[in-house]
């Protein structure tokens, strides 16, 4: 077996890289494929803005000439510079089930992160905040897998706890089913709050229109989300990215924003689930793939809230009446029988427990791990 650096720049090296959990999962019905054009510009280090202020290094794992496992070692001198920290992401595992193959692919990871000058090592954290945290530790059956976060097998656990990680911190996912029927415990409380607090629901009517309220969507992101523990900022560049990758699958009736007057007060990001249109197009939308993914996005019966939130001085004051009213309208507008929410931090308590009244059942559990680098 060889562990070896690839060359990024190199069409058939990062074919191998992008190529293997293609192979891997291939007779899996639950993983979800991510989009070819998505993880070239991953590997691209002229167009991905990360490479503007950081570094990455992408290693496979090769026996008889098949790869066999890789592994993205990623440096991202922001976080380190907002957490004070020399901390490194590892992202981007998939092996075979063989422990010789998955402790080559960390020592090789070690080492470069040694070099780094980095002296802790977080695994399940990527090349962007959007990314999904973890690895799934809990939950493998769920064919309505939300999207952009990561499914695996279940002995990569072995893999990691037998290297010598430990836990960080768990990531829970669930499902808000249609007959929890949370209309009748939100609809007052959000009438009562639209009219004292002179909130309004604004919705763009095209993808055009969403556009021009990035800037300011970032502003109340970074407003609402950086207390949180595992935040780090974005640049602009990289926010600019993700929302654009939001727009290209979003359906614009879907996505809310919480008005107070001219400012926005919060956010309710909320898109069709398109896994099974996913797998059936093994990521490729050219020639016919984006046929697929435009009819699963009219019809698919599961919606992913993908990001839900509100301004610091709006949280806890029954403004979240707001945002879960506008989930249970959709439900019932478009004959959806499940909202997936996303990644809840399981450090975030006041968060857990909104969600848990409202009647979400957290199925799914994405662990991060770390690893001190002696």
């Amino acid at each position: 077996m060889q562990i070896r650096k690839i060359d990024t720049r190199n069409r058939a090296e990062a074919r191998k890289f992008i190529q293997l959990p293609y192979r891997l999962y291939r007779k899996s019905p639950y993983w979800v494929p991510p989009l070819l054009s998505e993880m070239e510009l991953v590997l691209d280090r002229d167009r991905h803005p990360f490479y503007q202020h950081s570094e990455a290094e992408f290693f496979i794992a090769e026996s008889d000439g098949q790869v066999v496992g890789r592994l993205a070692a990623l440096h991202n001198r922001n976080y380190c510079a907002h957490h004070q920290e020399q901390t490194g992401f590892l992202y981007y595992f998939d092996a075979v089930d063989d422990q010789q193959v998955a402790n080559g692919l960390f020592n090789a990871a070690v080492d470069w992160a040694r070099s780094q000058g980095l002296d802790l090592l977080l695994a399940g954290k990527g090349i962007i905040r959007s990314n999904g945290a973890g690895l799934l530790v809990e939950g493998f059956d769920d064919p309505y897998m939300p999207i952009g976060i990561l499914y695996n097998y279940p002995y990569y656990q072995q893999l990691f706890d037998r290297y010598g990680f430990a836990k960080e911190n768990d990531h829970l996912s669930g499902m808000l089913l249609k007959s929890a029927d949370i209309g009748n415990r939100v609809h007052g409380i959000a009438e009562r709050v639209m009219e004292q607090g002179n909130f309004q629901i604004m919705t763009c009517k095209t993808k055009k229109e969403m556009y021009p309220w990035i800037p300011r969507v970032e502003k109340v992101h970074h407003e609402a989300f950086h207390t949180n523990a595992g935040y780090y900022p974005t640049t602009p560049a990289e926010f600019e990215l993700l929302a654009r990758g939001f727009i290209s699958l979003a359906d614009p009736a879907l996505i809310k924003l919480v008005m107070k007057g001219d400012e926005i007060a919060g956010f309710a990001m909320t898109f069709p689930n398109i896994a099974p249109a996913l797998r059936a197009i093994r990521g490729r939308l050219w020639p016919f793939g984006w046929m697929a993914v435009l009819y699963a996005q009219k019809t698919s019966p599961v919606i992913d809230g993908s990001a839900i939130g509100l301004l610091p001085q709006y949280q806890g004051r029954g403004a979240n009446a707001l945002l879960y009213n506008e989930i249970e309208k959709t439900l019932r507008s478009r004959g959806v029988e499940r909202v997936n929410i996303i990644q809840v931090d399981e450090r975030n308590a006041r968060s857990k427990a909104d969600h848990e009244s409202m009647g979400v059942n957290f199925h799914l559990r994405h662990r991060t791990y770390r690893l001190r680098i002696v």
